[in-house]
């Protein structure tokens, strides 16, 4: 399903333009994130021989999707760095203390996309620039388009999934222990990971 992409196709054509699948002319609008039911995490190698996993419980954000012209299509989310959740409380005070986040001087991390294109199916690739502690970098993130649904309150959904991989270290997240064994306690590489729902806005009446 084309949602994000456009194809171009620069060869003259004497063929009319293929008609909007109206279908996906339907999920054209505004969505609002359900953050009840959406989820974004992370990955981190520790000591070298394990890994860390976390979420940030309290984000929000919105989809445009444009069924018609896809390309026009476009995400914006914003993410509270205090909600970090890796299941231990002292490791959570750390994060968002100035070694790592320091989430009093940088409550929110960004992001805002800039384009996006279909990589072949319901697969696409959403390239934007993601900001953490007032360092702004580009970010592409591979995401699954799983569909949209009715739900029995009536809304009407959108479900992506996906990720990305970033080093922490290009954002300004450099904190480091060196081991006795040689290596380092944290990673720099980051695995991102994205399971969204999102609810389409009711349109306003005139």
């Amino acid at each position: 399903m084309a949602l994000f992409n456009r194809k171009n196709n620069d060869a003259p054509s004497t063929t009319a333009t293929p008609a909007v699948d109206p279908a996906m002319a339907a999920l054209t609008g505004e969505y609002t994130i359900d953050p009840a039911h959406s989820s974004i995490g992370f990955t981190v190698r520790h000591a070298m021989v394990t890994n860390v996993r976390g979420s940030f419980g309290e984000h929000e954000g919105t989809l445009k999707l444009d069924g018609s012209d896809p390309s026009r299509s476009s995400a914006s989310i914003d993410v509270r760095i205090a909600s970090v959740d890796t299941g231990i409380a002292d490791r959570d005070g750390h994060l968002v203390s100035g070694d790592f986040f320091d989430a009093e001087t940088f409550p929110l991390m960004t992001f805002r996309s800039t384009s996006a294109e279909q990589l072949g199916g319901d697969t696409y690739r959403i390239t934007g620039d993601l900001t953490i502690k007032d360092v702004t970098r580009p970010l592409s993130i591979d995401l699954e388009f799983n569909g949209s649904a009715t739900d029995p309150y009536g809304n009407q959904r959108v479900g992506f999934e996906g990720g990305a991989e970033i080093l922490r270290s290009d954002w300004g997240l450099t904190y480091n222990a060196a081991l006795e064994t040689g290596g380092v306690l944290v990673g720099d590489k980051v695995k991102l990971t994205f399971d969204i729902s999102a609810i389409k806005a009711t349109p306003q009446a005139v």
